[in-house]
C-alpha cells in the first residue's frame, strides 16, 4: 500500500478520542464538540477519505480502515453515519488499536442483497449528480432533506470539499459499496456505545437490533429531541451522554480483546 497522508489533528489532555465526521462535513464540524472533549481526553479529529484535506484518498471502507489505524493508533473511536460505518471497520479489521467504540447513526451495512444494489445504484447516480451540478447545487438538495431539518448551518464547512471527491466517497464508501457485516458484530469485545436521534427512528431500530447482535459489551442510549445528526442538533445532551459513558466505562486490557 502506498503511503498516503491523512492529516490528523490532535489536542486536549487524557485518554486519546478520534472523531470521525459523517458524509459531506469535515473533521471542522467536530470543533465544538472537540473543544468541549478535550478538557477530559486528548481528542483527533481528521478529514475521511474524498473530504476536506483527504479530498484526493480514493478508497474503500476496509482500506481506509487499515489507513486510519496504522495513522491513528490505540484510542477511543466515536462516528457520526458514515464515520460510524469507518470506526465499525477500524474495530472489526484493527480491533487491537480500539479501546472503546461509540457509534452515532451507524449501520452494520445493508443485509438485503437486492436493497444493497438499488442502494449502490442510487449512490452511483448521485455521484453523477454531484459532478455535473457541483458541490452547491448538491448541498442546497443534500440538506433540504428532512433529516437534517433541525441542523445547525454548515455550507460553509461543507464547501471545503470538492464534488470530484464526495463523488469519489459515494462510489467507493457509501452504504451501497459497503459489505454487510452484521454476521460480524459478535466478533466486538471492546466496550460499544450505540447511539441514535430520539426522533430517528430508522437508525433507533438499527442500534437497537447491532446492540443484540454485538451482545453483553454494548449498550444503546438515545439523545433526547434529536433527530440524525444528534450532535449537532442536541450537543448539551450529546456530550453528557458520551462523556458520562467513557469516564464510566474502563479500558479493558488488551489480553481480553481476540486476534
Amino acid at each position: 500500500m502506498n503511503r498516503v497522508d491523512l492529516f490528523p489533528e490532535s489536542a486536549g489532555q487524557g485518554p486519546k478520542l478520534t472523531l470521525l465526521h459523517g458524509f459531506s462535513q469535515t473533521q471542522r464540524s467536530w470543533d465544538a464538540i472537540a473543544s468541549d472533549l478535550r478538557s477530559d481526553f486528548t481528542v483527533t479529529t481528521i478529514d475521511a477519505p474524498g473530504h476536506g484535506r483527504c479530498d484526493e484518498v480514493r478508497v474503500d471502507l476496509p482500506t481506509a480502515a487499515l489507513l486510519f489505524a496504522a495513522t491513528l493508533g490505540r484510542g477511543t473511536y466515536l462516528g457520526y453515519s458514515m464515520g460510524a460505518r469507518l470506526a465499525l471497520h477500524i474495530a472489526l479489521e484493527q480491533p487491537f488499536v480500539v479501546d472503546r467504540l461509540v457509534l452515532l447513526g451507524g449501520t452494520a451495512g445493508i443485509e438485503d442483497t437486492g436493497e444493497r444494489t438499488k442502494r449502490r445504484l442510487a449512490d452511483d447516480a448521485l455521484a453523477d449528480r454531484i459532478e455535473r451540478d457541483g458541490i452547491d447545487m448538491f448541498l442546497e438538495t443534500w440538506l433540504a432533506q428532512p433529516m437534517f431539518a433541525d441542523v445547525p448551518n454548515d455550507r460553509e464547512d461543507r464547501r471545503r470539499n470538492s464534488a470530484a471527491g464526495l463523488a469519489a466517497s459515494l462510489r467507493l464508501d457509501g452504504a451501497g459499496a459497503q459489505d454487510s457485516v452484521w454476521d460480524r458484530l459478535h466478533e466486538l469485545t471492546m466496550p460499544v456505545l450505540v447511539l441514535a436521534g430520539e426522533r430517528d427512528a430508522k437508525f433507533t431500530e438499527i442500534g437497537h437490533q447491532m446492540v443484540k447482535r454485538i451482545g453483553g459489551n454494548a449498550s444503546f442510549a438515545a439523545i433526547p429531541d434529536a433527530g440524525h445528526a444528534a450532535h449537532l442538533e442536541q450537543p448539551a445532551a450529546f456530550l453528557r451522554i458520551v462523556r458520562n459513558w467513557l469516564l464510566a466505562t474502563p479500558v479493558r486490557p488488551r489480553a481480553q480483546f481476540r486476534e
